[in-house]
């Protein structure tokens, strides 16, 4: 017995017309015409399906040390300074930015992060913040509020620090990008 890699020699010959074509399954064997470029096969409603490229969409995120793991973090402007190295398109509120803590602050208050894009601020005067106990903006009392959310390409970005907490000891803060590409 060979293969000839024509698994449903009977079928194709009757359903396929087109090179490229492939043979799928609803309630009987059948023509799945090739799609046109820039094309993907997807599922819609249980079938496959061609759809544009351009639908397909991955997260991608992209995170940055603003200082190191034991100095406790102090208010400051351009905490750090990195050049996007792709256009990005962030997500809405902590879904799209976040900041983590490698220690948490150990009293009342909140850790202000500030992000700007080529010297202006991203969000509106909702911030992103880290409360104190914490060692994540996930949850915080307050999600950010981002107002431009498309990062361009090699864009200078800066992070600052607003507010610390009232002990002043939370230490290893990074930020965390999330979007599509843009």
């Amino acid at each position: 017995m060979s293969f000839d890699g024509d698994l449903y020699p009977d079928v194709a010959s009757v359903v396929m017309t087109t090179k490229g074509d492939m043979v799928d399954y609803d309630t009987s064997r059948q023509r799945l015409g090739i799609g046109s470029t820039n094309q993907v096969l997807t599922v819609t409603a249980g079938l496959p399906a061609w759809e544009d490229a351009g639908h397909v969409t991955q997260s991608r995120a992209l995170e940055v040390a603003c200082g190191d793991e034991t100095t406790a973090v102090a208010v400051a402007n351009n905490l750090i300074t990195f050049r996007m190295p792709f256009g990005m398109v962030l997500n809405q509120g902590e879904d799209g930015l976040r900041a983590s803590l490698t220690g948490a602050g150990s009293t009342s208050g909140t850790t202000t992060v500030d992000v700007h894009m080529n010297g202006t601020t991203i969000m509106s005067t909702t911030k992103c913040t880290i409360d104190y106990g914490d060692t994540t903006s996930v949850g915080a009392s307050a999600e950010p509020v981002i107002t431009t959310l498309t990062l361009t390409d090699n864009a200078s970005i800066t992070v600052d620090v607003d507010a610390v907490t009232g002990g002043a000891d939370e230490t290893g803060l990074k930020i965390q990008l999330i979007g599509t590409l843009a």
